[in-house]
């Protein structure tokens, strides 16, 4: 298979490794970007494949809610001069409103939702054509809690990254205190119960390897059983790095996120984040270029 720039430039978005190395780990592994970044690591190139998809695509997250109902979801715009723009903050507003008035449960069901006398759909369509940029709606949900849960709701930046928290038996500021963390420190599970055992095979499957190759090449290469524990140790390391109630609180590093909760008599049962532009590619524009293509 032909190992084409594309693909380089994309592994190395997403280890950081050299661009040699990126195509070398590409030609072993035949244009599999998943096996490459494994192969990177193991190899000791990349120590680590915790990079999400490059942010990309402009625009807001928005987080709102009322009683005991939240939403949450991205509306996309081709730029950042029209996602700051009052115009789309008001349009993300109205959108707001209407959905969290609405009995939509999923992207689909939600872009038929009345807004402004029309769907969420037409309503788009109309915007689109007075901002004059393609806009997206993506990753709406929704959320419910009981009475005695409290929501904790943040928008960053204007809307850069939007977090969703739900506590059991907690007060507004608590919740909101736990939804910025959650915004800050972007966890990807609640607790280590909920990693899957195919990850965690994966994971200690690479540890071990990239262990293997570093006592391959060390002047005082490790027993087995050592290895074993070194594995171990960068295994709970990683998940601890990667669940929210074993992270270190933002606001007091000296506990976690769990101690911090506890404290407050209180329970974290459910978080939810969201960052501008996840999983989209952006389209590279060169300003000189687009400037003197418009004079011609």
């Amino acid at each position: 298979m032909q190992v084409t720039a594309k693909l380089v430039k994309e592994l190395r978005g997403k280890t950081g490794a050299g661009m040699m190395d990126c195509k070398k780990a590409l030609v072993e592994t035949e244009g599999n970007i998943e096996l490459a970044v494994d192969w990177l690591r193991e190899k000791g190139i990349a120590k680590a494949a915790k990079k999400a998809s490059r942010i990309a695509a402009e625009g807001s997250c928005v987080v709102k809610t009322n009683g005991n109902k939240a939403i949450i979801f991205e509306l996309n715009s081709e730029t950042d001069f029209v996602a700051k723009n009052e115009n789309f903050v008001n349009l993300t507003n109205k959108i707001a409103a209407a959905l969290l008035a609405s009995d939509a449960t999923c992207e689909e069901c939600a872009l038929e939702v009345p807004v402004g006398g029309t769907t969420l759909k037409e309503f788009l369509l109309e915007s689109i054509s007075s901002i004059g940029e393609n806009l997206t709606f993506r990753r709406f949900e929704v959320v419910l809690k009981e009475d005695h849960q409290e929501f904790g709701a943040y928008m960053h930046m204007g809307g850069k990254i939007a977090a969703l928290t739900v506590l059991d038996n907690a007060d507004f500021e608590t919740a909101k205190d736990i939804a910025m963390h959650v915004a800050a420190s972007s966890p990807q599970y609640l607790s280590s119960k909920d990693i899957s055992e195919e990850f965690i095979v994966h994971e200690t499957d690479v540890l071990t390897r990239e262990a293997l190759n570093e006592n391959a090449e060390a002047v005082k290469p490790k027993p087995e059983g050592i290895i074993k524990k070194m594995v171990m140790g960068r295994l709970n390391k990683s998940f601890k790095a990667m669940c929210l109630l074993s992270q270190p609180f933002i606001k007091d590093p000296n506990q976690s996120v769990e101690q911090y909760v506890n404290s407050k008599g209180s329970k974290v049962q459910s978080f939810k984040r969201l960052a501008v532009g996840e999983g989209i590619e952006k389209k590279v524009e060169n300003f000189a270029e687009e400037v003197m293509n418009q004079t011609r």
